[in-house]
């Protein structure tokens, strides 16, 4: 039986790329975001193995909702992926915008707390995994980035998670992927990480056997 993998952020970019290497691998995929037009699209190429689910997922009872009709639809969800977040346009603190803050903390942080608080009832069922995109930004400093910091909490939190989950035989890992040719910025980076890349290496650390742990994978540029 196909395992089933949801995925938040997957209407674009590193979220719709693991959509499709997921179920190339062989599992269902569920795909969350707020584009309705862009999940249902994506779910169609991809088929019977996927379901689009369009969720705001700063929203509790909506990310809980979303994981209820994944585990009805599939049988169960043994993996759920944290990808959603977002940048600020005004850098800096002196400079930055708090308003701006505010929505980027509401999506890089606390949405990836209700994604795992609504998660672990069903992954303690299957003994299953969370994964959460991090960023070469919460390794690392950058003058005055809030941006970072919040990266910074993502790794933290997902190293704890993993020692929580790791009591019943759960997995949690970080993505941490420097800068990725994706919508989050205004010209493309063809020369710089691909989508498709952070999506193997999600895929990857999905497959590995229950005897391995991977709790990090740090994906830099080639060029």
């Amino acid at each position: 039986m196909a395992k089933t993998l949801l995925i938040t952020g997957a209407s674009s970019g590193i979220g719709a790329a693991t959509a499709r290497a997921a179920a190339e691998a062989g599992w269902n995929v569920a795909l969350c975001a707020r584009s309705t037009d862009k999940l249902e699209k994506i779910a169609g190429e991809i088929g019977d193995a996927a379901i689009a689910l369009p969720c705001d997922v700063t929203k509790r009872e909506e990310i809980t909702d979303a994981l209820e009709k994944t585990a009805a639809h599939f049988g169960g969800v043994d993996a759920v992926y944290a990808n959603a977040g977002m940048g600020v346009e005004n850098a800096g603190i002196e400079n930055g915008d708090p308003d701006e803050w505010h929505d980027m903390i509401h999506v890089n942080i606390l949405a990836v707390l209700y994604a795992a608080h609504a998660a672990i009832p069903h992954l303690k069922k299957t003994k299953g995994h969370f994964v959460v995109t991090g960023s070469k930004a919460g390794r690392d400093t950058f003058k005055g980035s809030v941006y970072s910091a919040t990266k910074w909490f993502v790794h933290g939190f997902g190293e704890n998670l993993a020692e929580e989950m790791r009591e019943w035989g759960g997995r949690a890992t970080i993505i941490a992927p420097g800068m990725v040719d994706t919508a989050f910025f205004d010209e493309p980076k063809p020369t710089k990480i691909q989508p498709e890349d952070v999506a193997n290496a999600v895929v990857y650390a999905l497959a590995q056997p229950k005897t391995a742990a991977v709790r990090e994978v740090y994906i830099m540029p080639n060029d």
